[in-house]
């Protein structure tokens, strides 16, 4: 019988247990951490299984291959950590934390993927992770990785951290030079520029202000100009960055 086969069964059982939940907390073995595996892939969940109980300090208590599983099961078993693949059918990984967490807001999560965008780990890590781990470690880095997020630390594959780091760096460097070119507006340009966001024409601008149309369009050119901007749209766009006006 094929793990997959015995996952499916035990995932069954438990639902016709589920009255009898509460077990599962005086089922805990001294302070052995007690892990659910979620990944789609056999091989992947068997090579985890184990590694883990290779240690004396782990102990698997379950193992699913889809994210609505991983919810049902995480949700019964009441483990203490969930390592949790973010591609999976029935429920993506993703959305499996934000159920879980909603169910279980103790139970910790540690993704295991091979997904390395900045957007997938910041995705992760809001939906309610307390780790990012990357398929590829090695097994002394898994095993870091579960103490560090066992202690309530947040931790991050090395691999990635840099790429995190990199992004952060970046925008504030972009906030930083959007601030500065907002430094060197007048404040009659910030005037023009607030309503040039809030859709106005120069006409309506001139009267509002009770300047002429050619002052308008001067204003418009310094402001271009000055914030290296080149159309309406991007003037709105820069109004809307640094506060002057509201989506």
């Amino acid at each position: 019988m094929t793990e997959t086969t015995v996952a499916t069964e035990h995932v069954s059982a438990t639902e016709r247990l589920e009255d009898e939940a509460p077990r599962a907390d005086a089922r805990r073995l001294g302070d052995r951490t007690r892990i659910v595996i979620a990944d789609d892939h056999t091989i992947m969940r068997e090579g985890l299984r184990s590694l883990l109980e290779a240690e004396p300090e782990f102990e698997v208590v379950g193992a699913v291959d889809n994210g609505r599983d991983a919810v049902r099961l995480a949700s019964l078993l009441k483990p203490d950590l969930v390592l949790m693949d973010l591609a999976m059918p029935h429920m993506d990984g993703m959305s499996a934390i934000r159920e879980l967490k909603r169910r279980a807001s103790d139970i910790t999560v540690l993704v295991l993927t091979m997904h390395k965008t900045e957007e997938h780990i910041r995705a992760a890590l809001q939906a309610g992770a307390s780790g990012y781990l990357l398929k590829d470690a090695a097994r002394a880095e898994l095993l870091i990785a579960i103490v560090s997020v066992m202690r309530g630390r947040t931790f991050i594959s090395p691999a990635v951290a840099d790429r995190i780091v990199a992004g952060y760096l970046e925008r504030d460097a972009a906030e930083g030079s959007m601030r500065a070119r907002s430094d060197t507006l007048t404040a009659r340009e910030k005037q023009v520029l607030k309503l040039i966001a809030e859709g106005q024409r120069n006409r309506d601008i001139a009267a509002y202000l009770f300047v002429s149309v050619k002052t308008v369009e001067k204003h418009r050119a310094n402001l271009m100009s000055k914030l290296d901007l080149h159309n309406t749209a991007e003037l709105t766009s820069f109004a809307i960055q640094n506060s002057l006006v509201t989506r």
